[in-house]
C-alpha cells in the first residue's frame, strides 16, 4: 500500500511534533511537511502532494474554516482533511462538518483514540472503491461506488465496535465545580490524559502537552486540588525539592 502522505497544521511547535510522532507510530501514513500558519499549509500544498490533512481550527492568521476552503479550490477533493482541535463550538463544527472532512477530533484526547481513527480512516480509504479510469464520468455510479464517495467524503466513517472499544473511557472531569480564572476544561482533560501511574515533573508534562512550563504546573496544581493528581517533592543536596506529579489512583 502506498503511504498517505499527510501534512500537519497546528500553530504549537509541541503540538505537531507530537502528532507527528503519534502518526509515526501508525502504518501507512507518511508526514511530507508541517505548518504552523494558515498560510504556511496553502504554500506547502501547492508544492507538494498530499493526500491528507490533519488541520487545526485555531490559527495565527485565519481559521481552519477558511484554510480548508481554500485548499479545496487549490486541490479540489484530491485531499482528505482531519480536524483535530480543542473548537467544539456548534458553529465552527457545523461550518467544517459541509467541507466533506474524513474526521473530527477534539483535543485533548488520548494516543489510543488517535490511533482508532486513523487506522479506521486509512482502512476505509484502502476499501474504498477505485474509479474506473476507463469509465466515462458520466456513467451512472453503482451503490458500492456511492457507499465509497460517502465513506471517503462524508461525515467521516463511524468506529467499528471493537476499534471504538479502543478509545477507551473519557477522562474524569472537574465534577462541575466552577474553574479558576485563566483554566480551560480541554487542556485540563489533556493533562490529566497525559499523566500515568509515573511520576513527572512540569516540565515533562509541559512538553508533552505543548504548554508553557508555567501553564502545565497550574494545571497540575489544579489537578492535585481537586485530587485526581497526587505531588511529591523529590529533594536533593541543595536548593529546592523537584516536584513531581502522577495520575491519583
Amino acid at each position: 500500500m502506498t503511504a498517505i502522505r499527510t501534512l500537519i497544521v497546528d500553530d504549537e511547535t509541541a503540538v505537531r511534533r507530537l502528532h507527528e510522532r503519534m502518526l509515526a507510530g501508525v502504518d501507512g501514513f507518511e508526514v511530507v511537511a508541517t505548518a504552523g500558519s494558515g498560510q504556511e499549509a496553502l504554500e506547502v500544498a501547492a508544492s507538494t502532494e498530499i493526500d491528507l490533512v490533519l488541520l487545526d481550527v485555531h490559527l495565527p492568521d485565519f481559521s481552519g474554516v477558511e484554510v480548508l476552503r481554500r485548499l479545496r479550490q487549490l486541490l479540489g477533493d484530491s485531499f482528505d482533511a482531519v480536524i483535530i482541535s480543542s473548537a467544539n463550538d456548534r458553529l465552527s463544527v457545523a461550518q467544517l462538518a459541509t467541507a466533506s472532512i474524513a474526521d473530527y477530533l477534539v483535543k485533548p484526547f488520548s494516543k489510543a483514540n488517535f490511533e482508532a481513527r486513523l487506522v479506521n480512516y486509512r482502512d476505509t480509504r484502502v476499501a474504498a472503491p477505485k474509479p474506473d479510469a476507463a469509465a466515462p464520468q458520466t456513467a451512472p455510479l453503482r451503490q458500492q461506488d456511492i457507499d465509497g464517495l460517502l465513506a471517503r467524503r462524508g461525515g467521516g466513517p463511524a468506529l467499528s465496535a471493537d476499534r471504538a472499544g479502543a478509545l477507551g473511557p473519557p477522562s474524569p472531569t472537574t465534577r462541575g465545580r466552577p474553574l479558576p480564572k485563566g483554566l480551560s476544561e480541554p487542556t485540563i482533560k489533556l493533562v490529566l490524559a497525559h499523566l500515568g501511574s509515573e511520576w513527572q515533573s512540569a516540565l515533562d508534562v509541559a512538553e508533552g502537552c505543548g504548554l508553557s512550563r508555567v501553564t502545565a504546573r497550574r494545571y497540575l496544581d489544579h489537578l492535585c486540588a481537586r485530587g485526581l493528581a497526587v505531588l511529591e517533592p523529590v529533594y536533593g543536596k541543595r536548593g529546592r525539592p523537584e516536584l513531581r506529579y502522577r495520575r491519583a489512583s
